[in-house]
């Protein structure tokens, strides 16, 4: 495997190198942050379809076809069905809030009373999908160097908290763009058609496998309800799909950008559930699911394609990872620790801002590694997270942007009954199991519609501002302090 080595040592000496370039680019805290709102339609849909599709949707979907059949591509599809509705209802207004968190967008809505506890349960989900995504390294780097799983963690983690805490935004937009790139040739372009293929085309694959492989709704209409909850609504509120909206330089980059990345996903569901399919046919008695994808990529490709599709396997991972390790420090430190301290810093201080978001990176970093290897389940450490940002968050995120009557009472009573609904069900059904989340979603909803309707409605001067900003009319705050690396031109 000397030839595939070599092509993953210069991918992640790569990703190294686009850190350190970042690193020079990235002099303000829009540019740290959101790569100074500067992002074109090409950059915007590739690093949105990376960051989207991660360890879960590669190797898990993969799995899930593996299981399932066809049917299998629902987990990913439904994140590309999110995504298009994001972009398409939502991104627009999102992009022209000028603001760096989910928290902030909360705090301009409902006058500025939502802040702390919205950004503990936005936090604790970033944290674990980064987790989620760091303990996913284990499985590659077994496959590529046979090393122990903790020095797996380890080795992949460091590089991603590196060139995520080097250059902020702009070094994993970099990144991210050249991990779309590998992720398409890769999975959609070598893996796909080879799997198919060598498991002796289509007609072979109905001819070796049972029929419900190819029922669209063989998984069960009830997971697939599942799947819409946690995963399509869970796209419209998560502080590291946001975070990429902020980067958009206009409205109609975050609009139609966006609806190409979603289109992407959709197209990258059935791949997965395909290439799990054909593995099904060439491994019937795998002795897990997950261990379709790395099986058929050791045992099926050629030298050189193999180490490719590997990196393109470890790119869906560190898209994934770096998003939401800067989106978990941008809630640490804007969210939570800027508040509890009582701090507001000038906006003319945008250099010392850097330093702190980018040594908030590299605390959360360490978090994320030891977490990771302190955690072994991955399916329910993730399925936990989405169910508390669902649960949690989606009512008064939705009902701010929907309904003019809702209050800040009423947000703050939907996150507080809704996250605390959430981790009980958790308890007494089990993290995997549906309940949590539907209850939990329905809780979170009452206690909003009725809080809200029972307290005075938000200050008018509040709903006015707030209007101003969702027109665009209203200058981003870093607008009147801006640098002069932010006035070159944007990024196509």
């Amino acid at each position: 495997m000397a030839v595939d080595y070599l092509v993953i040592v210069v991918y992640l000496a790569g990703m190294l190198a686009m850190g350190w370039w970042g690193m020079r680019r990235a002099k303000s805290k829009s540019e740290f942050l959101v790569a100074g709102r500067r992002l074109g339609p090409a950059m915007y849909s590739g690093t949105m379809a990376a960051i989207v599709l991660g360890g879960a949707s590669t190797i898990g979907g993969v799995g899930l076809g593996y299981q399932y059949g066809l049917s299998g591509a629902w987990m990913v599809f439904t994140i590309g069905l999110g995504l298009l509705a994001l972009s398409v209802f939502f991104s627009a207004r999102i992009a022209r809030l000028k603001v760096y968190t989910v928290s902030e967008m909360l705090d301009l809505r409902y006058g500025g009373r939502a802040g702390v506890i919205s950004g503990l349960v936005m936090w604790a989900y970033t944290l674990m999908l980064a987790v989620t995504s760091t303990i996913a390294y284990a499985t590659i780097f077994d496959v590529l160097f046979d090393i122990n799983r903790t020095l797996a963690i380890v080795l992949g983690g460091s590089i991603v908290v590196a060139y995520s805490t080097l250059g902020g935004m702009w070094s994993i937009t970099l990144t991210d763009m050249v991990q779309f790139v590998v992720k398409t040739v890769g999975v959609l372009l070598l893996l796909l058609p080879i799997a198919v293929v060598k498991a002796g085309g289509f007609a072979e694959m109905k001819a070796q496998l049972p029929t419900e492989y190819f029922d669209p709704l063989g998984i069960g209409g009830e997971t697939i309800f599942t799947y819409v909850l946690i995963y399509t609504f869970g796209m419209l509120i998560g502080q590291d799909i946001w975070q990429r909206v902020f980067t958009a330089r206009s409205d109609r980059t975050a609009r139609w950008g966006g609806t190409v990345a979603g289109t992407y996903c959709l197209a990258y569901a059935v791949a997965g559930a395909v290439i799990g399919t054909a593995a099904k046919v060439l491994y019937p008695k795998l002795a897990s699911p997950d261990d379709a994808f790395a099986t058929i990529v050791k045992d099926e490709l050629p030298m050189g394609v193999r180490g490719l599709v590997l990196a393109a396997a470890l790119a869906a991972v560190m898209s994934t990872s770096s998003g939401a390790l800067i989106a978990c420090a941008t809630v640490a430190n804007n969210d939570i620790w800027a508040r509890l301290r009582g701090v507001v810093r000038p906006e003319g201080e945008q250099h010392d801002e850097v330093r702190g978001n980018r040594a908030f990176i590299l605390l959360m970093g360490l978090a994320v590694i030891a977490t990771a290897i302190a955690l072994n389940d991955v399916v329910q450490a993730l399925t936990g997270a989405y169910n508390l940002l669902v649960g949690g968050l989606l009512v008064p995120i939705l009902g701010g942007l929907l309904w003019k009557r809702g209050t800040a009472q009423g947000a703050l009573a939907s996150v507080a009954v809704g996250g605390l609904a959430v981790t009980g069900l958790m308890a007494a059904y089990g993290i995997l199991a549906n309940e949590p989340v539907y209850y939990g979603l329905l809780a979170s909803l009452a206690a909003y519609v009725v809080v809200s309707l029972a307290t005075r409605p938000t200050d008018a001067a509040v709903l006015a501002a707030w209007r101003e900003r969702l027109a665009g009319r209203a200058p981003a705050p870093e607008n009147a302090t801006e640098t002069v690396s932010e006035q070159v031109p944007a990024a196509q």
